[in-house]
C-alpha cells in the first residue's frame, strides 16, 4: 500500500474482474481505483482504512470484521446477484449502501438452465460419450421433447423470470412459486403454491438466493413430496440443495435427472472423503449434468453486470 497521503481521491477497492464500463465510471467520478490481484478479505486489509467503496464478487465476505476496518466506507457493489456475502444488518447500521446487479447475468443463467435441460431431455452428452467410445446407439438414446411439459420455477426474481421468458417458445406450462411475490401470472406463467409445483411439474428449476431460510431448501422432504419424477435443476447456490437428499432422490427415482451448475462445496481440492464419494456418485449417473458455476459467467454478462452496477452506484 502506498503512503496514506498519496490517496487524495476517494479510494475504491476492486476485488473482482470488472468491465471497462465500470472502470470508466469510477474514474469519471474522481475515484482512485486499486485492483487486487487476489480476491480475498486478506488482500483488502491494507486498503480498508481509506476505502470509500468496494467492488467485489465471489471470494469476499463483507462482514462485521471487515466493516470495522473501513471507517470511511460508504458503499459496496456486488457484481451479480448473491447477497449472502454481505452482512446486511451490519452495513445498514453504518449507513453503507449495498448495490448488486442481478439484471446483468439473469439471461445467461436462464439460457444455461435451458441448455442443461435440453441436453438431459435429448441425451446429447450421453450420446456423444457413446460415440467417442465407438458405439452408435440410437434407441437407448431416444430423446424426450420439452414441448407440452409443465415446468416449475421456484423463485421468481430476475433469473426465474428470464428462464420463464426463454421457455415461451416451447409451448410449456410454467408454474412459478415465490414466497415473497404475488400477482405475476401472465401469458404462459401461472402463479402457484409450492405444493402445486411439487405435484404437477415435469421439470423443477430453483432460482433462490442463499439465506438461512433457503439453506437445504431442496432436502429430503422436498424430494419425497414430488409426484411426477421431474428433472431437477439448480443454477442458484449449491447449499440450496442437500446433496445427500439429492443423491437419494436419484437412487429412488424420485427425480428423472439433475442439472447442477452449483455444488454445496465448490472447492474440490478441499473435499472430505464423504464429499468425494458424493461427487463420484453424481458423476457416475447418466442422467446428471454438472457444470462449474458458469451459468451467469458469460462474456455478455461480464459487461452487463458492470454496466448495471455503474448505473446504480451513488458517489
Amino acid at each position: 500500500m502506498r503512503d496514506n497521503a498519496v490517496y487524495k481521491k476517494p479510494l475504491v477497492i476492486v476485488a473482482a474482474r470488472i468491465h471497462e464500463v465500470l472502470e470508466q465510471k469510477l474514474q469519471l467520478e474522481g475515484c482512485e481505483v486499486v485492483h487486487l490481484s487476489q480476491f480475498t478479505n486478506a488482500a483488502m486489509e491494507p486498503y480498508l482504512p481509506l476505502a470509500t467503496g468496494i467492488v467485489f464478487a465471489s471470494g469476499i465476505a463483507i462482514n462485521e470484521t471487515l466493516l470495522q476496518q473501513a471507517p470511511l466506507l460508504r458503499w459496496v457493489g456486488r457484481l451479480g446477484s448473491g447477497m449472502e456475502l454481505v452482512d446486511m444488518e451490519a452495513a445498514e447500521k453504518r449507513n453503507i449502501a449495498v448495490y448488486n446487479s442481478p439484471e446483468g447475468n439473469c439471461l445467461a443463467v436462464g439460457e444455461h438452465a435451458l441448455g442443461m435441460l435440453l441436453n438431459l431431455l435429448h441425451k446429447i452428452s450421453i450420446s456423444y460419450e457413446s460415440i467417442k467410445e465407438g458405439k452408435w446407439i440410437r434407441d437407448a438414446n431416444r430423446g424426450t421433447e420439452l414441448s407440452g411439459k409443465t415446468v416449475g420455477i421456484i423463485g421468481y426474481g430476475h433469473t426465474g423470470r428470464a428462464f420463464a421468458k426463454l421457455l415461451m417458445g416451447f409451448q410449456v406450462k410454467v408454474l412459478a412459486h415465490d414466497k415473497y411475490k404475488t400477482g405475476f401470472s401472465q401469458d404462459h406463467v401461472s402463479e402457484a403454491s409450492l405444493q402445486n409445483v411439487l405435484d404437477e411439474s415435469d421439470v423443477i428449476s430453483l432460482h433462490l438466493p442463499l439465506t438461512d431460510e433457503t439453506y437445504h431448501y431442496a432436502g429430503m422432504s422436498f424430494f419425497q413430496q414430488l409426484k411426477g419424477h421431474p428433472i431437477f435443476i439448480n443454477t442458484s447456490r449449491g447449499e440450496v440443495h442437500d446433496t445427500n437428499a439429492l443423491s437419494y432422490a436419484l437412487e429412488s427415482n424420485l427425480i428423472s435427472g439433475a442439472a447442477l451448475d452449483v455444488l454445496e462445496n465448490e472447492s474440490l481440492s478441499s473435499y472430505t472423503v464423504e464429499e468425494q464419494q458424493q461427487l463420484q456418485f453424481l458423476m457416475q449417473q447418466k442422467n446428471v449434468l454438472i457444470t462449474p458455476h458458469i451459468a451467469g459467467y458469460s462474456h455478455e454478462a461480464s459487461y452487463k453486470m458492470s454496466h448495471f452496477l455503474a448505473k446504480k452506484i451513488r458517489f
